[in-house]
């Protein structure tokens, strides 16, 4: 408590929930006052939590008018003020979640489902550590206003306009904004690691360093986000984590590395072979079988299923292989002790709390349940696609999945469920009665 006394009394300070869609959402205040809210938490309405895209309530869900429009317990997740580099004056941060009045558990805060999850690993034992990996593209900022993506101007001029993967090149063309990234992330313990031009042009991968804490991992995702969107903005460039902002260029993932470790600090996925453990193979096999009823959790919004299309380096198939960039779920070849799994699937738009929710609880699954995965696949996955293992390939079938997937209300419960169907059902609603330009130009005078 003694670092709350070492702002000065001008200093201000957020404190935010993350709501189902990703978004932040909570009040400021000024530092003074930290300590009354680290003792006593603040009330929000439930209700936030349950908002769709847009910040409209859901009707006919448990947390709008048929709840009254109770509140919640909004509780700090850590003491520790958070410093915020892109806004002026002095100004921190920090990490709340939303709980029942009386304390209990509410389903529908994405990091309180994500605490429930690693409850069971710890019931047994087992501590999962995570890494994420996220893609993003910097556009330049009048893209605010033209709703539209535009090229950054501090791309590489080429007389041939084309992607450059991982070429150190884009890298320091963007290092201003890339190296205030970092700095950011350092000040606010966020584990950025490296760095690298990806396919698309303005786009980058950032490695964030695994932890044996599946719930500060996710933080450290929530929290890179914020930095990368706020400090390209406040460098006059628009940060976007949009699964498919181009029709024809790559989309942005968020890939999510995991191994288990048992109680003496053993990673159980290792055996002394390449190939890993048997609890390894079960894991696969949990989030191969939940894989299909994850998917409206793996890609939430409408543009999310842009990205999973053939050969666009996104996985459209419930499939593992080892060393293989084609399948869902990958075996990296690595030293015994980091046998892991990588999970392929999320978008970067996804929210982060409810993907490790979803991997994290379906690979537990398959340990308790001995699932055998099947064989690996190997070379181009992408061709002679099984349409037993097929995922689903538009919005509305991913939440009609969810809805009826038995698995997932039994793994994620059926609060989350009902709740995060209805929000994205009103969000596919709203979208189907929006007459796109397109669809003008196509039809206007010629039907």
């Amino acid at each position: 408590m003694d670092q709350l006394n070492q702002p000065t009394p001008t200093a201000e300070l957020d404190i935010f929930i993350t709501d189902l869609n990703g978004h932040q959402r909570g009040k400021r205040v000024p530092v003074a006052s930290a300590s009354k809210f680290l003792h006593e938490g603040f009330k929000m309405p439930r209700s936030v939590m349950g908002l769709d895209f847009w910040g409209e309530d859901v009707e006919g869900t448990s947390c709008a008018f048929e709840a009254g429009y109770s509140d919640g317990l909004c509780q700090i997740v850590s003491p520790k003020l958070i410093p915020v580099p892109w806004k002026e004056g002095e100004h921190y941060q920090m990490l709340a979640m939303m709980r029942q009045l009386d304390g209990g558990y509410f389903a529908a805060d994405p990091r309180q489902l994500l605490e429930a999850v690693l409850k069971k690993y710890t019931a047994q034992g087992l501590t999962p550590v995570v890494a994420v990996e996220l893609e993003f593209y910097l556009f330049d900022k009048a893209s605010e206003q033209l709703s539209r993506p535009l090229p950054s101007t501090l791309l590489p001029k080429t007389k041939f306009a084309q992607p450059n993967p991982y070429a150190l090149r884009n890298l320091d063309c963007f290092s201003p904004i890339l190296e205030a990234i970092r700095s950011a992330c350092r000040l606010q313990e966020v584990p950025a690691d490296s760095i690298i031009s990806e396919f698309g042009e303005g786009q980058f991968e950032v490695n964030l360093n695994h932890v044996n804490d599946a719930l500060l991992a996710a933080d450290h995702a929530v929290l890179f986000k914020r930095i990368v969107r706020n400090i390209a903005y406040q460098q006059g460039h628009l940060a976007s984590f949009m699964a498919k902002p181009y029709g024809d260029e790559m989309g942005s993932g968020m890939h999510v590395h995991f191994s288990v470790l048992d109680r003496e600090g053993r990673n159980i996925f290792s055996n002394g072979t390449n190939t890993g453990s048997v609890a390894l193979r079960h894991a696969v096999g949990g989030v191969l079988q939940s894989m299909q009823g994850s998917m409206l959790i793996f890609a939430p919004h409408l543009n999310s299923w842009r990205r999973l299309r053939p050969s666009n380096c996104a996985p459209v198939a419930a499939n593992w292989g080892y060393e293989n960039r084609t399948v869902s779920v990958r075996i990296p070849d690595s030293p015994d002790v980091a046998r892991r799994i990588e999970h392929r699937v999320s978008g970067a738009d996804a929210n982060p709390y409810l993907v490790l929710a979803a991997i994290l609880s379906a690979a537990l699954y398959g340990i308790d349940q001995n699932i055998d995965p099947g064989e690996p696949s190997t070379g181009n996955t992408y061709v002679n696609l099984s349409v037993e293992h097929a995922l689903p390939t538009q919005w509305y079938e991913a939440i009609d999945t969810l809805r009826k997937s038995t698995l997932m209300r039994e793994l994620l419960g059926d609060v989350f469920v009902d709740l995060f169907t209805a929000i994205k059902q009103q969000e596919l609603d709203k979208f189907a009665s929006r007459i796109t330009d397109a669809e003008y130009e196509t039809y206007l005078g010629m039907v």
